[in-house]
């Protein structure tokens, strides 16, 4: 039987006809534990390729050394999702001569597949293949669950490398990405630490105040009329949105409803929701936790799909235009709903989109939970420092003093106040804001352009501006 097995990594680069300038893309389905990226561009240092754009569906802290390759010059631009504090720190710095493109989830897939944003080779990060490249995430000992994001790039890039740990043997059952578009496959000692698709904030909080918005936030989800037998349902990973969704569990165990699915990536909370009845399904384009990876394997009902299934505006079905109700994080919000989620409250790059904005394009009700302020610093804005999600797809926002309510959607206002919540405009919860913290002082720009957030049409939505310049 014919084999894609080469070698060596340096043999697969070489093989893909790589040359300078051209691009190359990665995805963050083993998040902060993700040892491919760095792998491979130490490779293609030495072997003296130089002006690369590197398409990463997002970069954490792990990628740090990304930054060398920058100095350097084998990476010249960089197209991306998300960046974590430690990547965005650079950037802010104007570490790139050219500026950070931002897309969201959702967007980055839909260009890859219309040839908006052509890749030429896609290094895919497998915890399990077999010598024909048919790969997947759900066996092997780095396991991630889901390889959603990588998906698109295997279907379109020109070139398709896997990066496996882990050879099964041939055929593999139940592959991710199948060997018809794959071109190459290379065994390496250790792909990452599974352990690192933990990063970030996956556990329900504990604090008081994350517990009031929380409960207050499903309590506006049993009040909007939407949760009904059929009800879809998408969340975050962070403390509150995952509290808010064991307060939403309680309540349709209670009233017997059972929802059709819920999106995203997966959290074991949304696993436990789905072993108690409350879903007939999970729609899986990344697995934020071990519990996730085991049900993803196990159970059938939890299905994978592609970054361009879960978000990607135009295509013939994306499944975040089929949702309810969206849970949300920010940064910041201002009086016009506009969310902030790439930066600081110093202007500096700390995140990105991701499905923040897809899921709130689609979902029928887009909740933002945010406390009042944070660290003395009001959340309410008159004008967010960047525009990552625009205010024209948020309908609700939670506070611990009260929900603000988007002026366009008065029937959801009406439905809140006759359930007895504490609605209040959003201005008023400002001005309380301000009372506790004073007017923060305006965020000093530099003088060049760090990043362009892309919106969902592709034009330049924002953009964020270097750190000032010392001295």
């Amino acid at each position: 039987m014919e084999t894609k097995l080469v070698s060596t990594l340096s043999q697969a680069i070489s093989a893909a006809g790589l040359t300078d300038g051209m691009t190359i893309s990665f995805h963050h389905h083993l998040r902060n534990g993700d040892y491919v990226l760095n792998l491979v561009l130490a490779e293609i240092a030495r072997l003296g390729i130089r002006g690369l754009t590197l398409n990463a569906s997002s970069l954490f802290d792990i990628h740090l050394p990304l930054m060398q390759h920058i100095r350097s010059g084998v990476v010249g631009k960089l197209q991306t999702g998300y960046v974590s504090a430690g990547i965005g720190r650079h950037l802010s710095a104007g570490i790139l001569a050219e500026p950070v493109e931002f897309r969201s989830h959702g967007t980055r897939a839909a260009d890859i597949a219309a040839g908006r944003v052509p890749i030429d080779v896609a290094f895919i990060a497998a915890p399990a293949a077999d010598c024909r490249g048919n790969c997947t995430g759900k066996l092997g000992r780095a396991a991630c669950g889901s390889l959603g994001y990588a998906i698109p790039d295997a279907l379109h890039a020109k070139t398709v490398i896997v990066i496996t740990d882990t050879i099964l043997p041939y055929p593999l059952a139940d592959w991710s990405i199948s060997e018809a578009y794959v071109d190459y496959v290379v065994q390496v000692e250790e792909i990452g630490n599974p352990q690192g698709i933990l990063s970030g904030t996956t556990q329900i909080t504990r604090d008081p105040v994350g517990l009031i918005m929380a409960e207050l936030a499903a309590q506006a989800i049993a009040a909007s009329g939407l949760l009904k037998d059929g009800f879809s349902f998408q969340t975050g990973a962070g403390g509150a949105s995952l509290a808010a969704a064991a307060f939403l569990k309680e309540i349709m165990l209670r009233e017997h409803i059972q929802g059709s699915f819920a999106l995203g990536g997966i959290t074991g909370y949304l696993v436990d929701m789905l072993r108690a009845g409350c879903f007939r399904q999970l729609m899986d384009v990344q697995c934020f936790d071990l519990d996730a990876v085991s049900s993803i394997r196990d159970d059938p009902r939890h299905r994978e799909i592609s970054a361009i299934h879960y978000a990607a505006p135009g295509s013939r079905g994306a499944v975040t235009d089929s949702l309810d109700v969206v849970i949300l994080g920010a940064t910041e919000i201002d009086t016009e709903f506009n969310v902030n989620v790439h930066t600081d409250s110093a202007g500096c790059l700390m995140g990105g989109s991701g499905g923040h904005t897809d899921a709130a394009a689609g979902a029928a009700l887009t909740i933002i939970i945010a406390p009042l302020f944070r660290a003395r610093l009001p959340i309410i804005t008159q004008h967010v420092t960047c525009i990552s999600t625009p205010g024209t797809s948020v309908d609700l926002l939670v506070t611990q003093r009260g929900l603000a309510v988007n002026p366009a959607k008065p029937e959801l206002a009406r439905r809140l106040q006759a359930a007895g919540l504490p609605v209040v405009d959003i201005h008023r919860l400002k001005a309380q804001a301000e009372s506790i913290t004073g007017v923060p002082r305006p965020v000093p720009r530099g003088s060049r352009v760090a990043a362009n957030i892309l919106g969902r049409d592709g034009a330049i939505q924002d953009q964020v501006m270097t750190l000032p310049e010392e001295g």
